[in-house]
């Protein structure tokens, strides 16, 4: 046990030098444009079908589950703005969090074990080019960005599952259910869900730079450092979400 809380404790002094070497990076000039360019495409417009899918069965699913009870209590015309409220409040932030904690965590955590073990790096640092600046910044503004972009993305889409969902049973046309919806929600609502997704970017990216840029020498290596990516990244969007769920609590 002893030895378990050393090595947390141990991981987690690591990762914050980590962050510090990263925040004082981010402010040097030049900033590698055209790489974080090419990584926000990467990164976050090829995960794009996997999220909207994601998003609108959940959309629909949540819609068609809640929908009996709802009746049961005569409170149907409460529906749209319960499914919103769950959508944007927790359910398409933290779903899209995983979603991207397993694909891009583990991805960027694959890419740099297998270009350390290569030694392709070291031979960065020979020809004079920062190498943390050019994979380890680049990719975590990259998830930064992205990541709220994509839970805007399957909110939208959320939604529009739920209105499927909506019509299977009734006839709801689009303007009163987005009426609907609206008149439920409160900017108090968005804020902090918004707020708390540029965090998992964060995590998300910074983890799983982490883990391969500090990988081990052996091809073995680069597999942990895609698995302890997607682990250690879905655990800290766990935590960052029940930390800001309490300081939304105390705060407003």
């Amino acid at each position: 046990m002893n030895r378990y809380l050393k090595d947390v404790f141990t991981n987690t002094g690591h990762v914050s030098l980590f962050a510090g070497r990263f925040f004082k990076q981010v402010i040097k000039q030049p900033l590698e444009f055209k790489e974080f360019a090419k990584q926000c495409y990467l990164l976050g417009y090829k995960a794009l079908p996997l999220v909207g899918i994601t998003a609108f069965i959940m959309g629909l699913v949540l819609t068609l589950q809640s929908r009996p009870t709802m009746v049961k209590f005569g409170a149907e015309a409460w529906l749209p703005g319960m499914v919103a409220l769950s959508l944007i409040k927790e359910l398409a932030p933290i779903i899209t969090a995983l979603i991207c904690a397993g694909k891009i965590s583990s991805g960027i955590g694959a890419e740099l074990g297998s270009m350390k073990v290569t030694e392709q790096i070291d031979a960065m640092e020979v020809s004079a080019i920062n190498p943390f600046k050019y994979l380890v910044v680049t990719r975590i503004l990259a998830t930064t960005l992205m990541v709220p972009l994509l839970v805007v993305f399957a909110d939208c889409i959320g939604i529009f599952g739920g209105y499927v969902g909506m019509n299977i049973h009734s006839d709801i046309n689009l303007f009163r259910y987005l009426h609907k919806i609206l008149e439920s929600l409160a900017f108090l609502d968005i804020m902090p869900a918004t707020i708390k997704t540029f965090f998992f970017g964060f995590f998300i990216g910074m983890i799983g730079c982490y883990k391969g840029f500090t990988a081990s020498n052996g091809t073995e290596s680069v597999g942990r450092a895609a698995n302890s990516a997607v682990v250690a990244a879905s655990l800290s969007i766990f935590i960052i979400d029940m930390i800001a769920v309490q300081l939304t609590d105390i705060l407003f």
